[in-house]
């Protein structure tokens, strides 16, 4: 049975970064909703999410949205087919035991950032986002047409998630095929993150793109389609 597809943005992003990627891949039915970002966590958001998704649904999830979808797959398996998984953690914020992500200084400075200034804080993201990527110039006005602005509501709400999130305990319930596409040069999620992950899921295959930072491929589109149909063919 062909799956349905499900896009699930980053952080701070609208769910118009999908739209080439889903009419390149216009054989499947797909859909990119809106984070259900409100309190109560990552755990929460899977269960609003969940009824809204059909059966047999392969998610596709870049960022904060890797990490809603790891959720989903561990708390709703009936739901999900399989994972694609875009520059991915279980770990946002680095700890004694996990080296593999921002120093929790300054991740809350970052909120403070958004706080006071939020339309340069966005911008410093966008900019960690692209460093490192030899495609960043071409890159950069793409995503930036994706932000959200400034003014939609829950962004707070995402970034704490970020600083909170902790999926490793909830791995060991991820059976399903995953994905996982990581950028070499990564400067927000370090590729250790991914292969840490693809040790953990004994169904994950790595895939690291040696001159990609935090979105591989989000500027080559038929490529990035061709994978992803790949998997979901596979799957």
């Amino acid at each position: 049975m062909t799956p349905a597809l499900v896009f699930l943005p980053g952080w701070a992003y609208q769910p118009t970064l999908w739209d080439a990627l889903r009419a390149t891949l216009s054989e499947f039915h797909s859909h990119a909703p809106e984070l259900p970002i409100h309190a109560g966590g990552l755990e929460c958001w899977a269960d609003t999410l969940a009824g809204k998704l059909p059966e047999n649904t392969l998610l596709v999830g870049w960022s904060l949205g890797a990490l809603l979808a790891l959720v989903l797959a561990a708390q709703h398996p009936e739901k999900v087919r399989g994972l694609y998984l875009i520059g991915a953690t279980p770990r946002f914020v680095t700890t004694q035991d996990w080296p593999y992500g921002l120093d929790a200084s300054t991740v809350s400075a970052f909120r403070r950032g958004f706080a006071s200034a939020p339309e340069r804080t966005l911008q410093r993201f966008l900019t960690l986002q692209v460093l490192g990527d030899a495609r960043r110039s071409t890159l950069t006005p793409q995503l930036e047409a994706c932000l959200a602005k400034t003014t939609a509501p829950g962004l707070d709400e995402g970034l704490q998630q970020l600083e909170r999130a902790e999926l490793r305990p909830l791995l060991v319930h991820v059976r399903q095929p995953v994905y996982l596409l990581h950028g070499s040069r990564d400067a927000l999620m370090p590729v250790g993150a991914a292969k840490w992950l693809a040790s953990q899921l004994p169904t994950a295959k790595l895939e690291t793109l040696a001159e990609a930072g935090h979105a591989p491929l989000f500027d080559q589109i038929p490529e990035l389609a061709g994978r992803i149909r790949s998997f979901a063919n596979a799957s």
